[in-house]
């Protein structure tokens, strides 16, 4: 057996590149055909339902009022309930037919049951589900005082998603429908202070796109991985580190739009803003600069600064706790 192995190790490789060399070209070719016809033949929401997660602010809440301004049906979910309902009487006055907010815990699998059937039995349907609620914990690993305080960020971020899911497939399922994923660029590009928020995002790419097979073509999946966008959760009064002042913020309207056009065109990955691209292709081909070049923007160099602000007797901004989307 290990020499099949061995032999296969040699063979693989050169004959996996002549059969990528002759079948790229190909492959590009439809790729564009199919982007083309997406783009043509864009799905019109109007009348259709549409649940979202963690919609009382931020992305969430753009979403919901880009997919009102279609003329889409909501069923809105946060546990803020407050929040939600101005949202939610937002989106009406934006041309919502019909709007529900439900207060759910999206960690809490109960929740998740009864806030997807509360949907199904107000609007009858389920046409788009879109997982969007986050909470990030924002401190080095090693400075946590306890490491299961990171157990909340896996049971928002990773279950938080995966349980609303399970009740919704069946119903997504009747009417050819659409998940669509808030995933990030840190699923991908891995940051400090927010490890356990990395694992969370990179967890909701091998579960979707396991699941994505799964489901073939009963339902689109879009996995989105938004950059730095401008929401509650990257707002000056609650991350005031410099780690990330230098980085520019597209705004969430602007993203919501995006997000919803990607969706509706059935897109597999969405990338916003799209030059985030680069960090991936730079991940991949060359790891060893990309993890010297995050370490000394956002770890050596801000703790020169921080040191050269305790030497001048200056109050510094100190890393915050939890955060929620």
């Amino acid at each position: 057996m290990d020499m099949i192995q061995t032999l296969m190790n040699i063979v693989i490789p050169p004959v996996s590149l002549i059969i990528l060399i002759f079948i790229l070209p190909i492959y590009l070719a439809h790729k564009f055909v199919t982007w083309v016809l997406r783009f043509l033949y864009e799905e019109n929401v109007r009348g259709k339902v549409v649940l979202i997660t963690g919609a009382s602010s931020g992305i969430g809440q753009h979403l919901a009022y880009e997919y009102a301004r279609r003329g889409a049906c909501l069923a809105l979910c946060a546990r803020r309930e407050n929040l939600l309902c101005d949202v939610a009487n937002m989106a009406r006055h934006l041309g919502s037919p019909d709007v529900i907010a439900i207060r759910a815990d999206v960690s809490k699998v109960e929740d998740c049951k009864q806030l997807v059937d509360k949907a199904v039995h107000h609007f009858g349907r389920l046409d788009h589900l879109v997982n969007n609620a986050g909470i990030v914990l924002v401190k080095m690993f090693e400075e946590l005082k306890d490491p299961s305080d990171s157990i909340s960020i896996i049971d928002t971020n990773f279950w938080g998603y995966v349980f609303p899911t399970y009740f919704a497939i069946p119903h997504l399922k009747k009417s050819k429908g659409k998940i669509a994923v808030n995933a990030s660029i840190t699923g991908w590009l891995s940051l400090p202070y927010i490890g356990s928020y990395c694992a969370s995002k990179a967890a909701l790419f091998g579960f979707y796109e396991t699941l994505r097979i799964e489901v073939g073509k009963d339902i689109g999946i879009t996995i989105l991985s938004p950059g730095l966008i401008d929401t509650g959760i990257t707002s000056e009064e609650r991350i005031t580190t410099f780690q990330a002042h230098f980085i520019p913020r597209q705004s969430s309207e602007r993203s919501a739009r995006t997000i919803v056009n990607s969706i509706c065109r059935g897109d597999r990955y969405l990338t916003e803003p799209s030059w985030y691209k680069v960090t991936y292709a730079a991940k991949v081909l060359c790891p060893e600069v990309v993890e010297w070049i995050t370490r000394t923007l956002f770890v050596t160099r801000p703790k020169a600064l921080l040191q050269k602000a305790r030497s001048k007797t200056c109050q510094y901004p100190t890393l915050p706790q939890l955060k929620s989307e």
